[in-house]
């Protein structure tokens, strides 16, 4: 039991390490290359807009923790003590 929590906190631990040095993958869409063919036209691939890449999905968990921290973290306008005066 104690081997397989450690497999997965391994595995799970080298894939935040990679989603971390390398955010981008190749697109699954159009296998990388950016551009799709159907029947006889060629098109920019849909998904990843011609970028041949897109963003994993581990990065994108983290993009989004870290920006909905940072608006339940901030303080806003409305926030604001009233003066002691008023």
């Amino acid at each position: 039991m104690a081997l397989a929590s450690l497999l997965i906190f391994l595995t799970a631990a080298g894939y935040a390490l990679l989603c971390s040095v390398k955010p981008f993958a190749r697109c699954r869409k159009c296998s990388g290359i950016g551009v799709r063919t159907r029947r006889r036209t060629i098109t920019l691939c849909r998904r990843c807009h011609g970028t041949r890449a897109r963003l994993r999905i581990g990065r994108r968990l983290l993009n989004d923790s870290r920006t909905i921290r940072a608006h339940g973290t901030r303080p806003h306008s409305t926030d604001r003590k009233a003066a002691p005066w008023q």
